[in-house]
């Protein structure tokens, strides 16, 4: 555990060298720093449940995480040069962490990956090592044969394999070995690729600085500082943008210790996750609302015997719209075991902003408001006048912010008033630079100007997130994706809400999307659902079903559905993220595709 006011010293410092500002910060910079003050302080702990269901555990200290870098680095000059890509395509743990910052050390610009799919052609690793063609693979020697046939050919060059776990990383560095010369480009974010073909996202290490100090400037009113004895918690992966700052950068520019494990732990027994932040005080976490979900579910009494969750910091829920449902869940769940309420923060961001954009107020619960649903589709803000009014419930992201964001008419370019319903643009040094080698997506998405804008807002350049929001009563609500807008019957509907209203009966993952006819579209909707009892009993089951899902759907959203696909867990695609894949989903019903478990069409 980091020693008091010790892990706030490396970037206030590095602040006052640079006059405040952030101006060439760098992750290599701060973890020299932290090397040399807090040495012997534990950076990342790294709890193993394949070796041992119990959790096997390993540490590394700022000091050896550094020497290991530098002997990485040293390793790596003979491979590429500076400005290099290096992906890394290795499995969750401490030697991921040392590829990523071995890789920034020497000067290369890292790719985070996740390990290729076994057995197949992953047709994403491939793409997206076409996309950044690397000179060098990190990787570990249990996966390294899979790995190696991706590295032929790699964006038209041989990339060179190298098995982070097969040098002797703990032999003193080269203290008078020639430094590398610094990308100021830290890593490219790949996207999941939900909508199209994964794009890298030009991260710098500016921006990675910039952003996690508006992240806890806003969660906890302390510039550049976080609470002392904080922890990060966290089995999200390393190679989406979330897992990356929240589980590896953060704690090197906080200066505070990361437990961290990997996802199929979690998914295995989310209990894991609940467990460590009761056992980590001051524990910080994120996840998505799936997550949440599951560990409400899935976690009993006898998972928490003797466990309090009462020290929880903060647990973000971001990456996927939060469900407010899902949320009251939780709480329900953990408040027995003294989770606070305002413990849980809604928050919003993508990686195109490096990741965090904003989250619900300090010191407050959850805002939950039900909106009019029917006016919310006519692109107006119009909170219900009881709570037994058809709506939709949404879940304030808060009202003051560190990073600068504005609603605005994606036609028009011009701001918004409150209550009217826009797609939210965001300006500032937290943005990244681009999509690594697309002028022309990089032009459309990062070069957004406003239109006579207000005192104090800048005309550009504006990130456009295609994402749509709202501020009512001073507050952002996120609304959902442009791109995932369904038109039906010539009036606009948000797929988040009814998928939200679906899950909530069929307990399942949900897909609402819009199929086109010779005059109209209709809405048709994909339902996941688990088989039980009899054949008989089932099939009763999902015609009573069916029914009760009709009905609430023209209840609450004024909206007939055409046709509910019930199908079996896991059918419905999705990105390595968890995000549903519309599009996709509207192919395969197309083409008739879905494994039906109700026979009627």
């Amino acid at each position: 555990m980091p020693v008091a006011g010790h892990a706030d010293i490396g970037l206030t410092k590095l602040k006052e060298k640079q006059g405040g500002t952030m101006t060439n910060s760098s992750m290599t910079a701060l973890l020299a720093e932290r090397a040399r003050r807090q040495p012997d302080d534990c950076a990342y702990t790294f709890i193993d449940y394949d070796v041992d269901p119990n959790g096997y555990t390993e540490s590394l200290t700022w000091a050896q995480l550094h020497n290991r870098a530098q002997v990485l680095a040293e390793e790596l000059t003979l491979f590429g040069a500076a400005g290099d890509r290096a992906a890394i395509l290795a499995p969750q743990g401490l030697d991921y962490i040392v590829a990523f910052f071995g890789a920034l050390q020497a000067g290369l610009i890292a790719a985070p990956l996740s390990v290729p799919q076994y057995g197949v052609h992953d047709e994403r690793i491939s793409s997206v090592l076409r996309d950044c063609a690397p000179s060098v693979i990190l990787t570990t020697s249990a996966v390294s044969a899979e790995v190696a046939r991706y590295a032929l050919g790699a964006g038209g060059r041989t990339a060179t394999v190298v098995e982070v776990d097969s040098l002797d990383l703990d032999a003193p560095a080269q203290m008078n070995a020639p430094q590398a010369r610094q990308s100021k480009i830290a890593y490219l974010q790949y996207t999941s690729g939900s909508t199209r073909v994964p794009a890298g996202v030009v991260v710098t290490h500016d921006n990675v600085v910039v952003n996690v100090d508006q992240a806890f400037s806003d969660y906890f009113d302390c510039s550049g500082q976080t609470p002392p004895g904080m922890t990060f918690v966290s089995w999200l992966p390393f190679y989406h943008d979330m897992g990356l700052i929240k589980g590896v950068c953060a704690p090197l520019v906080s200066g505070r210790s990361a437990v961290l494990m990997s996802p199929m732990a979690f998914l295995q027994r989310p209990a894991r996750w609940m467990q460590q932040l009761a056992l980590n005080p001051g524990s910080f976490s994120a996840a998505p609302n799936f997550a949440f979900e599951l560990a409400a579910r899935r976690t009993t009494d006898e998972d928490m015997a003797g466990l309090d969750l009462g020290d929880v910091l903060g647990i973000c829920s971001g990456s996927e719209r939060v469900h407010a449902a899902t949320v009251k869940r939780f709480l329900d769940r953990f408040g027995r075991f003294n989770l606070r309420a305002e413990a849980i923060k809604p928050s919003y961001g993508l990686a195109e902003a490096t990741v965090y954009v904003a989250t619900s107020d300090r010191g407050q619960a959850p805002n939950i408001v039900r909106f009019d649903y029917e006016k919310l589709s006519s692109g107006h803000a119009m909170p219900c006048e009881s709570e037994a009014a058809g709506g939709a419930d949404l879940l304030g992201h808060g009202t003051v912010r560190s990073t600068t964001m504005r609603i605005v008419d994606p036609e028009s370019g011009s701001e918004n008033p409150a209550g009217k319903v826009g797609e939210i643009w965001v300006h500032g040094a937290n943005v990244a630079k681009g999509y690594w080698q697309r002028p022309k997506e990089t032009e459309r998405a990062f070069s957004g100007r406003l239109v006579k804008p207000s005192s104090g807002t800048p005309a550009g350049p504006w990130l456009r997130t295609g994402d749509l929001g709202v501020v009512s009563d001073g507050e952002l609500f996120i609304i959902g994706r442009i791109k995932d807008l369904l038109i039906v019957d010539g009036s606009n509907h948000y797929p988040d809400d009814i998928e939200a209203t679906i899950q909530e009966m069929s307990g399942g993952r949900v897909a609402a999307i819009s199929v086109p006819s010779a005059e109209t579209e209709h809405l048709v909707t994909i339902v996941e659902v688990k088989k039980r009892g009899t054949e008989d009993e089932h099939h009763e089951r999902l015609r009573t079903l069916k029914r009760q899902l009709t009905a609430a759907i023209s209840t609450t959203h004024r909206l007939r559905v055409a046709d509910i696909v019930f199908v079996a867990p896991g059918s419905i695609p999705i990105t390595t993220s968890g995000k549903i894949r519309r599009s996709t989903c509207v192919e395969l019903y197309g083409r008739g595709e879905f494994e039906r478990l109700d026979q009627s069409a």
